[in-house]
């Protein structure tokens, strides 16, 4: 059986930008299942023997948004510059702008946000006797503070601290989730296919669910769920 694991997640800002805004950055109250996992990702994941599967999020703190103005470039770093500018052959570029790709665009940020995310590790199928070194090991490395990357809450410069939450039922009774009930609408759910091996590293593959949010808790439905809406399988 599957462990559920629980961990307490807190930072300064938080955007997990609404898609149908476009350009203008609006971020979701609480993060959709995508935003979830990537943070348990940044601490433990091996995409060949495992998956994760978020089952909640709990709001700690109500929702407040800030405005800010962020520059942003429309292009990655060429090689063929960098390597220039390690040679001195060209002048480095300090500015995001110098390239003529700087956007600068408003964001509707979440202020200081806090939340308890429960999720369980899925092994693939023929790593099925692997779940209790899978738990084990994601327990340690949470326990301790350990990723391998920098969790971040929707942004990469939104950093994301962490602890993994031992006695649920007394985190609970001490800290509860806030009062706040809401229809969200369509959310994102996730952005790659998570019903086979790999499917993150295939093209990006869209699913949405009907997500509300009852006493300041958002529940997400399994992956392979009808409520969760998939793109059509392509033949072949």
């Amino acid at each position: 059986m599957s462990t559920t694991h629980v961990i307490e997640v807190w930072g300064d800002f938080a955007c997990y930008s609404r898609p149908e805004l476009k350009v203008e950055r609006w971020s979701f109250q609480i993060p959709p299942h995508s935003g979830a996992r990537g943070l348990l990702d940044a601490i433990y994941c091996h995409p060949p023997e495992f998956r994760w599967q978020v089952t909640r999020v709990e709001l700690l703190a109500m929702p407040t948004y800030i405005a800010l103005r962020r520059n942003e470039v429309g292009d990655v770093a060429s090689v063929t510059n960098i390597g220039k500018w390690i040679k001195g052959a060209q002048a480095v570029a300090l500015m995001a702008d110098d390239s003529g790709t700087r956007q600068q665009r408003q964001t509707m940020a979440i202020r200081n946000p806090r939340y308890r995310i429960h999720a369980r590790i899925v092994p693939w199928p023929g790593f099925e006797r692997q779940q209790t070194a899978f738990d084990e090991q994601f327990r340690r490395r949470a326990s301790q503070g350990k990723c391998f990357q920098q969790p971040y809450l929707g942004c990469r410069e939104f950093v994301a601290f962490f602890r993994l939450v031992e006695d649920v039922e007394r985190e609970q009774r001490e800290k509860p989730p806030v009062p706040l009930d809401q229809d969200v609408g369509f959310m994102v759910y996730d952005v790659f296919d998570l019903s086979r091996p790999g499917g993150s590293n295939d093209q990006p593959s869209i699913s949405l669910f009907h997500a509300v949010i009852r006493s300041g808790v958002l529940n997400f439905p399994a992956y392979e769920s009808k409520e969760v809406r998939k793109p059509a399988r392509r033949a072949g």
